[in-house]
């Protein structure tokens, strides 16, 4: 006795039920699963997201902030915001463009200031100038920078150090105090390399 083979109807329905399984399982896995919910001492978040791109704008309705950061997240206990690998652009009152980064951020309560730790870079591209420093604190009311923590200010081929910097950026002025020390090449009639 053999069994009669099957018809072509037959094989068609197996494939389409084969694929539209395939499919189901594919549409039921989430690639998209947030990660582990982060825990601080501060205790559990009741927010926090991912892949986080915002943009505060200032009284005239100017972005004057942006902000991105893979994560993001809020503590309620003491109303801090913290932010991993921040990448931080501003704008001061003229419309020049600033940018800062850091291996880890924290929004205080209210949104400000903002403080950058952890290989923190300012940047003033428009004035080829950049900062480097340990710990860097952001007062988005007045547009003060600081940091009580030693950095480099340099501005090719000039560079110089201090135990602390303060930068007014609506000012365009920038102070390094307590033990500075800098290197400060001749002027020569040539434009420095890029």
């Amino acid at each position: 006795m053999q069994l009669p083979r099957p018809s072509f109807r037959t094989w068609l329905f197996l494939l389409l039920l084969v694929l539209g399984g395939g499919l189901a399982l594919l549409d039921s896995r989430d690639d998209s699963a947030p990660g582990p919910v982060p825990q601080d001492a501060a205790g559990e978040p009741d927010y926090y997201l991912e892949d986080v791109e915002a943009t505060r704008f200032d009284a005239e309705g100017y972005p004057h902030q942006r902000l991105v950061t893979p994560r993001l997240v809020h503590t309620p206990i003491d109303d801090v915001t913290r932010l991993e690998s921040p990448d931080v652009k501003l704008r001061d009152d003229d419309g020049r463009r600033w940018t800062a980064r850091a291996e880890q951020g924290r929004l205080q309560t209210g949104g400000n200031p903002l403080i950058l730790s952890g290989d923190v870079r300012l940047e003033a591209p428009e004035e080829r100038w950049q900062l480097t420093t340990q710990e860097l604190h952001y007062d988005a009311d007045t547009g003060h920078a600081w940091s009580e923590t030693p950095a480099t200010l340099r501005q090719p081929p000039q560079s110089m150090q201090g135990d602390r910097f303060d930068a007014w950026l609506h000012d365009n002025r920038a102070r390094l105090t307590d033990n500075v020390r800098g290197h400060h090449p001749p002027a020569t009639d040539e434009d420095p390399e890029p």
